[in-house]
């Protein structure tokens, strides 16, 4: 698997294409404003490609004491075909020096996508990710965060992490 530093420069249509379809419209930050993020905060924009066939990105703000594991999208018709486990062992690999979280849309929510949300879940969970029984909601959606590594994450490492965004995005 190929990978491709994305950049402000760089960031392609296939890329914002997926973006804009991989995640509920109110988890989307604005195309522009994240590209303009990408200049101002310390984050690993990164997409995957095998040979020239573009699969999918992810995005991590690096931070202390733990990452962000902020976006992960595969193009929909490349999901179950192995792309999002070879690309999350890889991103572990990468931050295996320091915890790691993510938020995801709670897999006990009704909604429409349930079953998608227990998969989600369960893929986390096998890969070495817990519950950190931290819950968000927002725009009406109940965010889970999970972890992997030492230590704990609590509600006001979560608000941290909001806040230091809020400051990047009006800076």
């Amino acid at each position: 698997m190929k990978t491709k530093q994305i950049t402000q420069a760089n960031a392609d249509e296939q890329i914002k294409a997926l973006y804009q379809t991989a995640f509920p419209e109110e988890e989307q930050i604005p195309w522009d404003d994240l590209l303009r993020l990408i200049d101002r905060m310390p984050l690993d924009f990164t997409a995957y490609y095998d040979g020239d066939n573009f699969i999918g990105f992810t995005i991590v703000y690096q931070r202390q004491p733990f990452n962000w594991f902020w976006y992960f999208a595969v193009r929909e018709q490349l999901r179950g075909k192995g792309y999002g486990q070879e690309i999350l062992s890889a991103l572990i690999d990468r931050y295996k020096d320091s915890p790691n979280i993510l938020d995801m849309e709670s897999p006990d929510q009704p909604c429409d996508n349930i079953e998608q949300r227990q998969r989600r879940h369960r893929f986390y969970l096998r890969n070495g990710f817990r519950d950190t029984h931290v819950y968000r909601t927002y725009d009406g959606i109940t965010y889970t965060i999970m972890m992997m590594g030492e230590g704990t994450f609590t509600q006001q490492d979560y608000d941290d992490i909001i806040r230091e965004l809020q400051h990047f995005w009006w800076k």
